[in-house]
Order: C-alpha cells, then sequence, then structure tokens
C-alpha cells in the first residue's frame, strides 16, 4: 500500500512530523538510488505516479522526496537520534 504523501518533500533544516512518518519511504529512496535503480521504477513503486503519463510531476515528487532522504542521511537522523535519547 502506498501511504499518502505532499507532492514536495520539506526543505527546511528542522525535523518535521512528515519527515518522522516518511522515514521508511525516505530510507526506500536512498537506497535504491545507491543500487542504481531506476528513479521511474521507484517513483511507480513508491509513489503511485505513472512516470509515461506525468512525466513533470514523476520527477518533481521523486527528486524532492530523493533530496529529503539525503538531508536524513547526513543531518536529519541526528534530529530523530536526540528525541531518543530523552
Amino acid at each position: 500500500m502506498i501511504e499518502p504523501f505532499d507532492e514536495t518533500a520539506p526543505t527546511g533544516d528542522e525535523l518535521t512530523e512528515y519527515d518522522r512518518s516518511h522515514v521508511k519511504l525516505y530510507m526506500r529512496l536512498f537506497d535504491a538510488d545507491a543500487d542504481g535503480a531506476d528513479w521511474r521504477e521507484m517513483v511507480r513503486i513508491l509513489f503511485g505516479i505513472d512516470p509515461t503519463k506525468e512525466p513533470r510531476r514523476a520527477r518533481s515528487v521523486y527528486d524532492s522526496h530523493l533530496a529529503r532522504a539525503r538531508w536524513m542521511t547526513r543531518t536529519g537522523y541526528r534530529h530523530l537520534l536526540r528525541q531518543t535519547d530523552k
């Protein structure tokens, strides 16, 4: 089942509720990208968007969420760790 998502992932330096609820999605995107998966396949699987019918939307959603996934692996995870330490 595809979970609800926003057209654009958050872009700020703070961890959001959206980030918290989409960590699994971010990690799947990050891992698939690192493995060289085709972005069109990933956007179809993870977001349910057909890139042949909606190429601009598909690419925009994918790029936005992949950028956030990368942010989570570099910076955002620290926010999660701080919350679990409390």
